[in-house]
């Protein structure tokens, strides 16, 4: 060891390493974590948070329009259809 270099100065080199090699761990281990493959899959693809939905559609519902009504229809088609 040389007389004219204090404890200090011989450590702060080694310390410095020490830090950068605990740096470079912690990016490699932060990398590998965010990566898509390495992601766990959830075991229900369903979110949580969501109720539950019915698996069947409602009933389908029909109303019969009297001719009037029918008229009444065909007349705002045709106002519509017109506009553009």
């Amino acid at each position: 060891m040389p007389d004219n270099v204090s404890i200090l100065q011989l450590l702060g080199p080694v310390v410095l390493a020490l830090a950068a090699v605990l740096w470079v761990m912690g990016l490699v281990r932060l990398l590998r974590r965010s990566r898509p493959e390495a992601m766990p899959r959830p075991s229900d693809p369903m979110l949580p948070g969501l109720p539950h939905q019915r698996q069947t559609a409602p009933a389908l519902e029909a109303v019969e329009l009297t001719p009037a009504e029918r008229d009444a229809f065909a007349g705002l088609v045709r106002q519509l259809g017109d506009s553009r």
